[in-house]
């Protein structure tokens, strides 16, 4: 990936001040480390009258894939030659942003204290990327640069110059210049935006990047005419951040348009209101619990056997009491998610060697579930037709028997007490059963007696006198080591 940023100047403001905005000497060739390369900054040329700084990044695909060991975007088996052959190395993206950032950090936010007068200024700039993708074509990137001072010149970029015929890509070979702007706003730009044109991102977004978009879009994202479709591609269409984004930035408007601060307008609800407490929801109540009794049973390898998204390896993960988590789920889309929540991309290596998803049905056995201090069935029984029950019972008490199991499972009698549920509904579309205590009692002591396990019982949530806890759990300890046979 290249791009250069150019300006001229006089005697008096020569162009090589760019060095100092930059803080990059243009005597100078310099590299910078980066997650998935290398950064390279040179001059081409550097004299009073012009000043160029060329950014190379050159993408180690091969890095990438070893840093993401297959997880994260891109990870499933048919995307693995995707990690090779693609666009990476040469058209501008996320990865060019965050060099971006990271190589010019102190110049995108407008800081230079070897002459503290120049980030203020503004000055002759063409910004050029030889090669952006830009899903909505050049009439996109008009919209996008043209309102913040940009001329543009985006040329499309033919799919093979041989074959005319065969029309253009979505590659453009763009061009920016301006009198009206700084370095640092010239950098912001180009930091939200080059992802914005590519509509993807190469990293899993987190709620922090709203907070990310707002500080580097103050002072021109909130009058932007496409402020909507920029908030929406930059957060990756992901809907609650991008409501959560459009609502702040609706407030820093009309802030500006009162000539007041945000927390003046942003003052309907009393200070009171803001510090009541709101209830925990039940599936943080149910993590808190199964995390509570793993550490009574002093396991430190963790089998979540039906992981889904990855929530409970997430809570796990915090706790260095648990040296190894294991998750397993039949669905690869669903390990997917829970590779991009946990962000192991981005792992270090400590916490990488503690964490693994597997794929596998728990409808049969694996040796690879073997030797573990607990297991954990969050939810995932009534997911099973009944038939079906006994062959995950065997996988998990028979075959991998772990010291603790913990099985949870929703308690159907505490249904009347929500109010959102219809009368004789199961809570899930995919629940084939929901049990009362007394039938989810007896088919884990009959589980418990045909397998060595002694078991107890546990309320999770708040129990109601009459219908019990929402959700019911059984933790289920080994009591005779050997292995029992299947009923």
């Amino acid at each position: 990936m290249f791009l250069t940023i150019s300006t001229t100047g006089t005697p008096e403001r020569p162009a090589t001040d760019l060095g100092y905005l930059l803080h990059k000497h243009p005597d100078k060739a310099q590299a910078f480390s980066t997650s998935y390369g290398t950064a390279h900054v040179l001059y081409p040329e550097a004299d009073a009258g012009r000043c160029t700084a060329a950014l190379l990044l050159e993408v180690d695909a091969v890095a990438l894939v070893r840093r993401g060991k297959g997880k994260g975007r891109g990870g499933a088996p048919d995307a693995a030659l995707a990690q090779y052959v693609n666009d990476r190395p040469y058209a501008a993206s996320s990865l060019l942003a965050v060099a971006l950032s990271s190589v010019f950090s102190s110049a995108m936010k407008g800081v230079c204290n070897a002459r503290p007068e120049l980030p203020g200024q503004t000055r002759p700039l063409r910004v050029e990327v030889p090669a952006l993708p830009a899903r909505g074509g050049p009439g996109l990137v008009r919209k996008l640069f043209e309102p913040l001072g940009w001329t543009v010149t985006a040329e499309p970029v033919p799919l093979d110059t041989e074959f005319p015929d065969w029309g253009d890509s979505r590659y453009v070979s763009l061009v920016l210049e301006s009198d009206t702007l700084t370095v640092a706003e010239a950098l912001r730009h180009l930091y939200v935006l080059l992802p914005v044109l590519d509509d993807a991102k190469h990293y899993w977004v987190a709620p922090d990047e709203v907070d990310k978009l707002l500080r580097v879009g103050e002072g021109w994202l909130p009058g932007h005419p496409e402020q909507r479709l920029i908030t929406s591609r930059y957060l990756s269409r992901r809907w609650s951040l991008t409501r959560q984004a459009t609502e702040r930035l609706e407030l820093v408007r009309l802030a500006e348009t009162d000539d007041s601060e945000v927390e003046e307008i942003d003052n309907a609800v009393e200070a009171e209101t803001e510090a009541e407490e709101k209830p925990t929801p039940l599936a943080v109540q149910r993590r808190e619990a199964i995390v509570t009794a793993l550490r009574q049973s002093k396991a430190a390898r963790v089998l979540d056997l039906g992981c889904g998204q990855g929530q409970l390896v997430q809570t796990l993960l915090k706790d260095p009491a648990f040296t190894e988590i294991v998750g397993v789920d039949v669905s690869m889309r669903a390990l997917t998610i829970a590779s991009r929540r946990l962000k192991l991309d981005r792992m270090g290596e400590r916490q990488a060697s503690r964490v693994q998803l597997l794929q596998g049905s728990l409808a049969y056995t694996d040796v690879r579930l073997k030797g573990y201090d607990a297991a954990v069935l969050s939810e995932v029984i009534e997911h099973l037709d009944l038939p079906r029950l006994p062959a995950l019972e065997y996988a998990v008490f028979g075959s991998a028997r772990p010291r603790t199991v913990l099985v949870t499972t929703p308690n159907v009698e505490y249904n009347v007490r929500w109010e959102s549920l219809p009368a004789g509904h199961v809570r899930h579309g995919d629940h084939r059963f929901e049990w009362t205590r007394s039938e989810f009692r007896a088919w884990a002591e009959a589980v418990a007696e045909r397998h060595g396990y002694g078991v107890g019982f546990e309320p999770v949530g708040p129990d109601d006198p009459e219908v019990g806890p929402p959700t019911q759990m059984a933790v289920f300890t080994l009591t005779k080591p050997k292995e029992a046979k299947a009923a």
